[in-house]
């Protein structure tokens, strides 16, 4: 079973929350982020990514970096700016784009259920990242971006939330990119518990964006396990920030590919070779993939449409996924990119950004494109139930979460 609990929230105060949110503090560079911050001076990069205060000669690493994310966070509670609630709840996180919504439930899952295997994974994680958010929660002594995790969709729970949906929300708006931002509270002990109670019948909770930031999570709670003289269980760093989505309510986008070279190749050897494990068919027009099994491919100024062959399909969880295809029958035999993950001859772009960037990377820095089809919430289960892992950058989850809407303080030190 599943533990997900209410928490003591601290919260934008009402009436400051778009002013506050913010992207993910990933998905910026510093420079970037400090442009962000510059237009909108209360932005909660300016605590995700306290290197913006600081000339650019300070390493984004710096101690003293993670210490002014601290004291920015704490200054702006004390100054009322945020809202440190003083009874656990749960709280609903509805975001709507291009007029589809996906409602959230906000609470902290456990890290022993991370450990364990009931919170599952399907990306593996980097040191140095880790350890980036590790100095960051610890320092700041507080969770300040949720993990994104999904639920196979459970009837009771959805009923909670469509009746807590009823009352005015505490915050509505729309954000600069179009997407719309609401929120709500639950907070009576009836609903706290039949909530609770509904997690407890859910086998496995699975994590869809912030592998990273979750690791964090849990690495800084087993620190402070460590060091605290006598545990409780009850102290708030064995648990951690996450939204919790059912799955029937998640769309994951396209995660293209854009490659550098034809690794010595030309256009008709490179098309001769894919021909091997791909049927190639021209297109007339730009598109994405309508199927499964298929890519459509930008080289030269033509569209192309790739559809594997029954003899490199299998109903294996991790090859048989659309990237795995491609890398394993493309990408590295035929165009030399062992290591997606370290090779500089790839990039990848997010689905988001559609098929005109894809033209404009070929058409700048890139010989060649791939648009794939996107990997269903069927297969990130079915790789993570198998105790797998995806390929890199598998799955792009839109719309993101803004950091700086919901906080889980776990104790200043």
């Amino acid at each position: 079973m599943a533990v997900f609990q209410a928490f003591r929230c601290i919260h934008p105060a009402p009436g400051l929350e778009q002013e506050i949110a913010a992207l993910p503090y990933d998905v910026y560079s510093r420079e970037e982020a400090l442009a962000a911050v510059k237009n909108c001076p209360r932005s909660f990069l300016r605590i995700d990514r306290a290197e913006t205060q600081f000339p650019s000669q300070v390493d984004a690493y710096d101690e003293r970096v993670y210490e002014k994310a601290r004291d920015l966070l704490w200054s702006m509670v004390e100054q009322g700016e945020f809202v440190e609630e003083a009874k656990p709840a749960y709280y609903l996180y509805e975001l709507t784009m291009n007029g589809r919504s996906q409602t959230g439930i906000v609470g902290c899952a456990s890290i022993d259920d991370y450990l364990s295997g009931v919170i599952k994974k399907h990306e593996n994680t980097r040191a140095e990242k880790e350890r980036d958010r590790i100095r960051h929660v610890d320092v700041c002594g507080a969770q300040t971006g949720p993990i994104f995790l999904a639920y196979r969709q459970e009837e009771r729970i959805s009923q909670i939330v469509d009746t807590a949906k009823e009352q005015e929300p505490m915050f509505s708006f729309v954000s600069e990119d179009g997407v719309g931002h609401r929120g709500w509270r639950i907070e009576g002990p009836q609903q706290i518990w039949a909530l609770s109670e509904a997690f407890w019948s859910i086998p496995h909770l699975y994590i869809a964006d912030g592998h990273h930031r979750a690791a964090s999570a849990v690495q800084v709670g087993q620190l402070r396990r460590q060091s605290c003289p006598a545990v409780t269980g009850e102290e708030p760093f064995h648990y951690f920030l996450a939204v919790a989505f059912p799955d029937t309510q998640l769309q994951i986008l396209d995660y293209n590919r854009v490659v550098r070279d034809l690794n010595g190749l030309s256009r008709a050897e490179f098309l001769e070779r894919a021909g091997e494990s791909f049927q190639i068919q021209l297109l007339s027009e730009r598109r994405k993939p309508d199927e499964k099994g298929t890519v459509t491919m930008f080289l030269e100024e033509q569209w192309y449409l790739l559809r594997a062959k029954p003899e490199i399909r299998t109903s294996d969880p991790v090859d048989g996924l659309d990237v795995s295809l491609l890398q394993n029958y493309l990408m590295g035999p035929v165009l030399g990119i062992g290591d997606p993950r370290t090779d500089r001859r790839i990039d990848f772009v997010g689905g988001i950004r559609g098929l005109e960037e894809l033209e404009r990377r070929v058409h700048t820095d890139m010989k060649a494109a791939f648009a794939m089809y996107p990997t269903s919430m069927e297969e990130l289960f079915a790789v993570a139930d198998a105790g797998l892992l995806m390929p890199p950058k598998s799955t792009w989850f839109e719309p993101k979460l803004r950091s700086g809407l919901f906080i889980h303080g776990i104790g200043r030190k």
